[in-house]
């Protein structure tokens, strides 16, 4: 029987992502990255390719594997990946999703950064842990370059190069490099002042950590940024997987975790046994030091959430497009259309939060934005994240039982969707940063006021929403408790303005009376009557 006959969609393959795409086009032109719409076109031709897919699936069927010692009994500690997996990486190197707005400096270099890194979260996740780390790295170690020579000499250098180099090598031999991280230990958690992991100082002034940590993210990286408690307090370190004679560092892995998803990517247990560090910045100020690292990879946290929500809602709607039920297709039956009207929405605010907060880390940027980025930055990661394990577990279902076998890519999708509400603080951990900018900064509030006060009069709705957010925000007797309502109504509030004031009216009207009034709805397709479901998906889909 042919496709067309079984009543079967054709692939969700062989289309550019971003060509296909119109919200993004959208904000990268709005927020300042018109010039790199040749490329990502490009990248999203790439991305969209068939071939491409089946790497992004076998890389997650292939895990990787850990090699703990050679077949002379040496210990080793290398992490044994599929060519998938090496071959993914070496395209999103290629297109410089660790280094671009370092190395390329010009307006918008950010955003483009950030669309390409959205279009990338569509096909594969775990080859993003890599590059986020390295990428968030880079400021953190040109700040504190001078406290460790081969920082400037030798690792920056290769941090920024665009040729994959897989090998277990020294750096000064290899073509490129890659950092990763290691923050949270057993008995601790997000809690990283509790951190038990010893930094002894040395004679050379280099250190020699003993401890563990309970996530060492992407071991196979050439080095990793770790916290220890130094004699001076809690600190941040540089830690090399090779030491510079070419010998292994005392880094033990002792096994893989068994993730839910995520699972072409490495996350490790690792022990340290005088493991040779060099101090970033001064002891005691381990946190201080790192946050810098800890915003970026934050900020990739809520671009890969809306790259999965947009791959989720445009998966269901290509299914709808083509299959049919009870003699009409699904996209044309007003419940069907309700469901995904929704989840259009759900995607259009996550790429135009995406997008605006990548504008706030642009090198060019002002004070206000960067005070704008510490408060907003947790709000969107938080509200961002916490709403695509919903969108993908709704696509699914739009596609029914074909959504829940493992050809299709919607369980994949539907197993990384926790993982970045996880990763890099929990939505606790956000809402009370939020509530602590606020506190502490009020150049923030003022600057996410002044965003906000661009839309005012436009919506009646929205207008109630931000003079209810306004008050919260002001009352110094705000409690922890509220952390969460008072997150999640600026991240609501920020996607309503920029939807209003850029998006196609039926969007920005449909998100205010849908996610405004009492609060983001609690399951998809429930919106009102007045609001115009079909008019919003043909906004934005081709169906």
């Amino acid at each position: 029987m042919r496709t067309a006959d079984a009543n079967q969609p054709p692939p969700y393959e062989g289309r550019n992502l971003f060509l296909t795409d119109g919200s993004l086009q959208d904000a990268l032109a709005r927020e300042g990255a018109g010039w790199a719409h040749e490329r990502l076109a490009a990248w999203g031709e790439l991305l969209g390719r068939s071939e491409i897919h089946a790497l992004a699936a076998r890389a997650n069927r292939c895990a990787p594997e850990l090699h703990t010692h050679d077949r002379f009994g040496n210990r080793i500690d290398d992490v044994v990946f599929d060519p998938a997996w090496h071959e993914l990486m070496t395209l999103a190197m290629r297109e410089g999703e660790h280094c671009a707005p370092w190395v390329q400096a010009r307006a918008g270099a950010q955003v483009a950064r950030a669309a390409a890194y959205l279009l990338h979260a569509q096909v594969e996740n775990g080859t993003q842990c890599p590059l986020t780390m390295t990428y968030a790295s880079v400021p953190v170690l040109r700040r504190h370059a001078g406290a460790f020579s081969p920082l400037s000499a030798d690792w920056l250098p290769k941090i920024v190069e665009r040729d994959y180099d897989p090998r277990s090598m020294t750096v000064v031999a290899k073509t490129s490099a890659l950092i990763g991280m290691g923050m949270t230990e057993r008995q601790g958690g997000s809690d990283v002042r509790a951190n038990v992991t010893r930094a002894e100082r040395t004679g050379d002034g280099s250190y020699r950590l003993s401890g563990h940590k309970w996530f060492f993210s992407a071991p196979m990286c050439d080095a990793h940024l770790v916290l220890a408690q130094a004699d001076g307090g809690l600190s941040c370190f540089f830690l090399p997987r090779l030491l510079p004679d070419g010998s292994r560092n005392a880094v033990r892995i002792e096994r893989l975790k068994d993730k839910l998803g995520n699972r072409s990517n490495a996350s490790s247990e690792v022990e340290f046994d005088d493991a040779c560090a060099w101090l970033l910045g001064d002891e005691g100020r381990g946190i201080p030091v790192i946050i810098e690292m800890v915003q970026h990879t934050r900020l990739d946290c809520a671009i890969g959430s809306a790259g999965l929500i947009r791959a989720a809602t445009a998966q269901a709607l290509h299914h709808a497009a083509h299959r049919r039920a009870f003699g009409r297709r699904l996209v044309e039956q007003p419940l069907m259309q309700n469901v995904l009207a929704d989840l259009a929405l759900e995607s259009e605010a996550a790429t135009a939060l995406a997008l605006r907060l990548a504008r706030a880390y642009e090198a060019d940027a002002p004070d206000a934005e960067t005070a704008l980025a510490r408060l907003v930055t947790p709000a969107v990661k938080y509200w961002v994240c916490k709403r695509a394990p919903q969108v993908t577990a709704e696509a699914m279902e739009v596609i029914g039982g074909n959504g829940y076998v493992e050809e299709c890519a919607l369980p994949r999708l539907y197993r990384e969707a926790p993982l970045n509400s996880i990763w890099e603080g929990s939505g606790n951990v956000m809402c009370l940063d939020v509530l602590r900018a606020a506190r502490r900064e009020p150049a923030a509030v003022e600057a996410l006021l002044s965003e906000l006060g661009a839309a005012l009069g436009t919506d009646s709705i929205f207008d109630r929403h931000i003079a209810a957010l306004e008050k919260a925000l002001r009352d110094p007797g705000a409690g922890d408790r509220d952390a969460r309502r008072v997150a999640g109504g600026i991240a609501v509030a920020l996607a309503a303005a920029l939807l209003l004031r850029h998006a196609p009216a039926p969007i920005g009207e449909a998100y205010c009376v849908s996610r405004l009034e009492g609060g983001a709805a609690g399951v998809f397709g429930d919106l009102p009557e007045s609001v115009d479901a079909k008019a919003i998906i043909a906004c934005r889909f081709a169906v």
